[in-house]
């Protein structure tokens, strides 16, 4: 049974790492241990990435998996940790806002205070005003559950590279504020770490800016002095470990070496952080 008291506790502490120029920086999880992990390096909150779900549980990530996998894995993770945690639901799950509604329900059932809910679709994005009735059915399903869910609306302009790249900006601040008004409390830009156009958007979002960040991008203290207030590395750990996995496979099969295995967490101490 879902202790509401609990569940709007750790969405208040969400809200409130959300400061711009003192980012909420996300190492993104995918399972318990990496979770655990996550926690016990220092995090203060966790955010799952749906691409390092869904390769946990057998799928391509871009909305293979369906909804009940989904949030059973949520359920999972919150279940293991202390921190606040914040779902990353793809599309929604469904075709309607309706389905996004049932959705939040089962998220908030499954431990979690935070959702990423983004507009891409097929081969571009959703119209606008379609996608924000997508956060408001959002909203509203965790405003009848008496939790304040922070809706994290992500528009994936710059990462589609949707439409002319001089007019980029324009339709991002556009989506911005149409999510924004349906009840998003935070606006995700995947594709772009530019300084100079992070800055441009930090200074058109009326609401705390996340961006996508990774090797060759700028250092978090770059982003904090830009105004960035979440910082995402989405997949990126998650890659990095398949990456290991291969190399350390290929060391050992094809040249009995180990070297790939050298730094590694110690067996008790992994054994300890999960047991």
């Amino acid at each position: 049974m879902t202790n509401t008291a609990a569940l709007i506790a750790k969405a208040r502490a969400l809200q409130a790492l959300h400061i711009p120029g003192q980012p909420l920086v996300l190492a993104n999880v995918w399972d318990i241990p990496s979770a655990r992990i996550v926690q016990d390096a220092g995090a203060t909150a966790l955010a799952t990435t749906s691409s390092g779900v869904s390769w946990e549980l057998g799928a391509a990530d871009g909305d293979h998996l369906d909804r009940d996998r989904a949030v059973e894995a949520v359920r999972r993770i919150a279940g293991a940790v202390e921190l606040p945690v914040s779902a990353d639901i793809e599309r929604g799950y469904g075709e309607l806002p309706a389905d996004v509604a049932e959705t939040v329900r089962a998220i908030l059932g499954a431990g979690a205070v935070g959702i990423n809910i983004e507009d891409s679709v097929g081969a571009g994005l959703r119209p606008a005003e379609e996608m924000a009735e997508r956060i408001a059915a959002a909203r509203a399903a965790a405003d009848d559950a008496g939790v304040p869910l922070f809706v994290n609306a992500r528009t994936d302009t710059y990462l589609r590279q949707v439409g002319e790249a001089d007019a980029r900006l324009a339709e991002t601040l556009r989506r911005a504020a149409v999510y924004r008004e349906a009840g998003a409390d935070g606006i995700f830009v995947p594709g772009v770490v530019a300084p100079g156009t992070v800055k441009e958007l930090v200074d058109g979002i009326e609401a705390p800016l996340n961006i996508l960040a990774g090797p060759g991008a700028p250092d978090v203290r770059e982003f904090a002095g830009l105004g960035v207030a979440r910082i995402s590395v989405g997949g990126r750990i998650a890659e990095a470990v398949h990456g290991l996995v291969r190399r350390a496979a290929k060391e050992v099969l094809a040249g009995g070496g180990y070297t790939q295995m050298a730094d590694a967490m110690e067996y008790g101490e992994l054994n300890e952080l999960l047991g």
